[in-house]
């Protein structure tokens, strides 16, 4: 059987997936989560076949959920279902390790599809993203010569996007399980390689990057 893990803050979205996937006779879904500091918990803990993933996740966005399961859980294949169809997002889920970007106005087929190719070790793009366009996407992502922010420390870019969400440092301190002056260092360290002052700077370079959405 393949295990899949469901990664959406979307309840009709996981119900739907839900559905969609287990109507394949060799799928089982093993859990759904709503938040990206969970979907690291809960692949680290089942160490499922597939992450389906939304890039836009409370907590820890996808990028970065991506990033971190690379190295810890390279064995899990990520696929990612967003909404965004811009290609600096789709770039930016290849270069830090996804198999797959699917919209999330495509057929459910391309999912399907999609977990497949993933589970095989090719690369997926679901139309209008392909269309003979998937290899010149994973070249831009590899070409793509690394910035500011991937200088940051794991630990820094957690402390940015809570920081981000308007979560203060005593706040921070308790989600991430570490002193407030551990997360000031952290915020200070980030802001200064990002060349930010300001909470303003901070949320403007995060909807800049897609780590926050407005709503958020």
């Amino acid at each position: 059987m393949v295990t899949i893990l469901i990664a959406d803050d979307h309840d009709v979205v996981r119900l739907g997936l839900r559905r969609l996937l287990e109507a394949e006779s060799d799928f089982t879904v093993v859990g759904e989560v709503s938040e990206g500091f969970q979907a690291v918990a809960e692949v680290e803990r089942l160490r499922p076949g597939v992450l389906i993933l939304d890039l836009m996740m409370p907590g820890l966005n996808g990028v970065e959920v991506i990033r971190q399961l690379s190295k810890r859980v390279p064995a899990t294949r990520i696929v990612v279902l967003s909404m965004h169809a811009n290609e600096a997002y789709v770039v930016e889920a290849l270069r830090n390790g996804a198999s797959a970007y699917v919209l999330k106005g495509s057929a459910g087929v391309d999912v399907v599809e999609a977990v497949r190719a993933a589970l095989n070790g090719e690369q997926f793009l679901s139309p209008p993203l392909s269309g003979g366009a998937i290899q010149a996407y994973i070249e831009k992502a590899k070409r793509s010569a690394a910035d500011a922010y991937d200088s940051l420390t794991t630990r820094e870019r957690e402390v940015l996007q809570l920081g981000a969400q308007g979560r203060t440092n005593a706040e921070i301190a308790e989600r991430l399980g570490i002193s407030r002056r551990t997360v000031e260092t952290h915020r200070a360290n980030a802001f200064q390689k990002l060349g930010l002052r300001n909470q303003t700077d901070l949320v403007r370079f995060a909807l800049c990057r897609g780590i926050v959405r407005i709503e958020e």
